[in-house]
């Protein structure tokens, strides 16, 4: 045990006070998501918060991971965290002013995810040279279990803080856990250079970015994994998008079921994340990897869509969350030992093109076929419809539409990327 941590301590911390950054940024986020829907009751101008978060991934990633693998990743983190916290002082202040217009606020979202485009890349190398081979597993599982425990707790903390002291009460915590893990990072943590980090200065950049694109055309199995996530990402975006709409609207709802539903997301998680540090390796990581969705999505969209029961939105979440850290974490153990170390940045990067270009997208189509097709297509059905019956009456029944056709969707995408992956496998190396 005392060898482990030893080997780890460096793991350790930064993996601590980042998760600990992230749960704060994560509080602010909700508490802002909660503040715009009020304002307006629109679920495509609340997922337009999202849209501007992830459309730098989109736009940007290609070539901040080139920047990455050129960069020093230490100095690269500690900039772009920053800046992102420049951007949750400005929120305060126009708070504070009076002055909060939700166009600020998707200004902001855009700078803050620009910023998380070029530091992730350079934080999943870091993770990767201050982590023995031996430990991919286990640190991916712990990684998971910071990510549950940020989704549970966030709602509630955000909730609890808000009613006490208000946003500024809520950002004020946010910048205090940034301070927190930016003096770790700059005081605490000594990066490795990565394996071949002067020849890839020495390259030119164009020759950067186009090798990360090459490297992902000849390896048909991460290429292929990445394109299945991408369609499981426009699934969940949508789904995201809809849940809110799903429940703030409902007599039985509001923003205390939210964050409860929300939680129990976090919960699943996290014990989903403790079977990945005690379970071993399976024998086939590809196969772990689409089972899972095709679980998750075949069970959590059909449950809360045709449920009307605080209950079983809570149970929904639970079943459909948790087998996606097991997911996450084979994934993870398949690109760090697959990818060379000196590579890792630029194909992260356009794996976050290739993997999240689809969030925007399903945040977006989530929203406008509640405000436009589903929501006005309930509006103008009888009370004694099929539709109705299943789905329910008023605000928040074109959500439940949405929901059960993204399972369908959902289903539709494991099954068909279920047979191409069928060709690979994945064994870890004795």
């Amino acid at each position: 045990m005392k060898e482990s941590i030893r080997e780890l301590k460096t793991f350790l911390v930064l993996w601590s006070t980042q998760s600990l950054s992230q749960l704060g940024s994560a509080m602010t986020g909700f508490a802002l998501t909660l503040w715009l829907y009020e304002k307006t009751g629109s679920a495509l101008q609340t997922a337009l918060l999202s849209i501007c978060s992830y459309a730098p991934y989109v736009l940007m990633s290609v070539f901040a991971g080139a920047l990455s693998d050129r960069w020093d990743k230490k100095k690269t983190m500690l900039a772009c965290d920053s800046l992102a916290a420049a951007s949750t002082v400005a929120v305060l202040a126009l708070l504070q002013l009076n002055l909060l217009a939700p166009w600020h606020m998707y200004l902001l979202n855009a700078l803050s995810g620009l910023m998380n485009t070029v530091q992730q890349p350079a934080s999943d190398v870091a993770m990767t040279l201050i982590t023995p081979k031996r430990w991919y597993q286990r640190t991916s599982g712990l990684r998971s279990l910071s990510n549950s425990l940020v989704t549970m707790l966030n709602p509630i903390l955000a909730t609890a803080v808000f009613a006490f002291s208000g946003m500024g009460g809520v950002i004020f915590l946010d910048l205090l856990t940034f301070a927190v893990a930016f003096l770790a990072l700059l005081l605490g943590v000594r990066l490795p250079g990565g394996a071949g980090s002067e020849r890839v200065r020495r390259e030119p950049f164009w020759g950067t970015v186009r090798s990360g694109l090459g490297y992902l055309r000849q390896t048909p199995l991460v290429l292929t994994l990445i394109l299945f996530l991408a369609g499981v990402n426009f699934v969940a975006s949508a789904f995201d998008a809809a849940l809110p709409a799903l429940i703030l609207p409902r007599e039985n709802g509001g923003e205390t079921v939210l964050g409860m539903v929300t939680s129990c997301a976090g919960a699943a998680t996290l014990a989903g994340s403790l079977l990945c540090v005690v379970l071993p390796p399976p024998k086939d990581r590809v196969r772990v990897i689409y089972l899972t969705m095709l679980f998750s999505l075949g069970t959590e969209n059909f449950l809360l869509s045709l449920s009307r029961s605080p209950a079983l939105w809570c149970l929904g979440q639970l079943i459909g969350w948790l087998l996606v850290p097991l997911m996450n974490a084979n994934l993870d153990v398949v690109l760090r030992t697959t990818i060379p170390v000196e590579m890792q940045g630029r194909v992260y990067a356009c794996r976050n093109s290739l993997q999240f270009f689809t969030i925007p997208l399903g945040l977006l189509s989530g929203g406008a076929m509640i405000d436009h097709v589903c929501e006005p297509w309930m509006a103008s059905l009888p009370a004694g419809s099929l539709p109705s019956l299943l789905f329910g009456t008023g605000k928040g029944s074109g959500a439940a539409v949405l929901l059960f056709l993204l399972g369908l969707l959902g289903v539709g995408v494991c099954l068909g990327f279920g047979r191409l992956l069928q060709r690979y496998s994945f064994r870890d190396e004795l």
